[in-house]
């Protein structure tokens, strides 16, 4: 089978991430995980100060863009990490205070622009899975493959707090909804790279699915792109 571009795009906290890495580990692909790249600059913004309250410095955050390196590494499991100017900052990206700052920082174009130049460079080579909310539109709408899955509000809010308690965290589950709806809302309605389907991606609405049903669903779309000519 040819080697392909697979392109996962969709809402927050709907299982974008756990079902890509996991087809990407069965047939030997590399996997892209591009929600991690803006939610480590959310964090470089948080720790240089540049977000206080809704306000952001965007012009130190724009001074400094090019100062922000960012890599994934995997653990003695297998497991991918996220590296921040090569620290690992896998568990602070995917805490509440990221998650409420990561929608804003992610709506500014030339935060957009750095990321989306990264993210080709590092697909540029094909067989490939890169999740996100632009993938199939901005960064690679020649993709091959194009998934864009949602689920219920209520059942990401439920799934996002079941992660947080997890990690050992204690979130507010109305908080997490209220988090939810509110990154909906402004990735669907920033100016640069609005998360929308793509006119070709297919839609998975994985909201009572299983992960090994969905893992399954995922396969085989993957076997039918490979194979086309």
């Amino acid at each position: 089978m040819k080697k392909i571009i697979i392109a996962v795009d969709g809402h927050s906290s709907c299982g974008k991430s756990t079902m890509a890495k996991t087809l990407a580990a069965k047939i030997g692909y590399t996997y892209i995980d591009t929600g991690a790249m803006y939610r480590a600059v959310t964090l470089y913004a948080l720790r240089r100060g540049f977000i206080k309250g809704s306000s952001i410095d965007e012009e130190s955050l724009r001074r400094e863009i090019t100062q922000i390196r960012i890599a994934f590494g995997k653990d003695s499991d297998g497991f991918q990490y996220t590296i921040l100017n090569g620290e690992n900052v896998e568990s602070e990206i995917r805490g509440m205070e990221v998650s409420e700052n990561v929608s804003p920082i992610s709506a500014i174009g030339f935060v957009r622009e750095a990321m989306t130049a990264e993210q080709r460079r590092m697909g540029s080579g094909g067989a490939v899975i890169m999740d996100g909310r632009d993938i199939g539109t901005t960064v690679f709408p020649e993709a091959e493959l194009k998934i864009f899955v949602t689920a219920s509000d209520e059942i990401r809010a439920q799934r996002r707090y079941d992660e947080l308690r997890q990690k050992g965290q204690d979130p507010d589950y109305d908080e997490v909804l209220k988090n939810i709806r509110e990154r909906d809302y402004i990735d669907s309605h920033r100016a640069v790279s609005p998360l929308r389907k793509a006119d070709d991606a297919i839609v998975l609405d994985n909201s009572q699915m299983t992960i090994s049903e969905q893992d399954e669903w995922l396969m085989n779309r993957y076997i039918k792109a490979a194979s086309e000519e």
